[in-house]
């Protein structure tokens, strides 16, 4: 195929994911949606009662493709398939979103500090009437941190906007003791899934 043919939307404001599809090859434009009141309710990320954290990120990241297809139709754009993501954190069935504060980051670290926690990233792929949805689900072990060097990372800014309070590309790699399964989940689009996903919609990567 060419360039032009294996171009789709990325419905993330996340440079991680941006990066990560040029990893791979795939050509795309970022697809803004708008936040008016109206509209929230498309994309609400509250967690629902009982949901659980691969449910919770399997729903958004529908939900984040099927409206992002929508404002593809509203606004007469080229027909390209769309691609949402999510990712969270998650200690048992505890899920962990992105810190509202330096505070609640610390707070957030102290949870996963010694203990093994999973990271969720679903994605999903939407085109006229398709959605097609994946999973990655990452086993990391954090060694036991201490509250100064805790502290410390929070005030970095790093871990602001980041599901789980951390970035594994970033410092919090020094933090990570054992890790089972996507690296590329961790920072938020798992490849081997998403090269998967891409192919069995006709997308042929190089």
């Amino acid at each position: 195929m060419s360039r032009i043919d294996r171009r789709i939307y990325l419905v993330s404001r996340s440079p991680r994911r941006r990066e990560l599809l040029k990893q791979i090859g795939v050509h795309f434009e970022v697809l803004m949606l708008r936040t008016t009141p109206e509209e929230r309710a498309d994309v609400d990320e509250q967690v629902l009662a009982d949901e659980a954290p691969a449910d919770y990120v399997m729903r958004l990241a529908r939900t984040k493709a099927e409206f992002g297809w929508r404002r593809v139709v509203d606004r007469h754009l080229p027909a390209l398939a769309v691609l949402g993501a999510d990712t969270t954190v998650a200690l048992g069935d505890e899920i962990f979103g992105k810190p509202a504060d330096a505070e609640h980051a610390c707070a957030i670290l102290e949870r996963l500090s010694g203990q093994e926690h999973c990271v969720y990233t679903a994605i999903a792929l939407a085109f006229e009437q398709r959605v097609e949805a994946a999973l990655s689900c990452t086993r990391v072990r954090f060694r036991k941190l201490d509250a100064a060097e805790i502290r410390r990372y929070a005030a970095t800014g790093e871990p602001m906007d980041k599901a789980g309070a951390y970035a594994i590309q970033g410092k919090a790699a020094c933090f990570v003791s054992e890790l089972s399964g996507s690296y590329s989940g961790v920072m938020g689009l798992p490849l081997f899934e998403t090269a998967q996903l891409l192919n069995s919609f006709g997308y042929v990567l190089p």
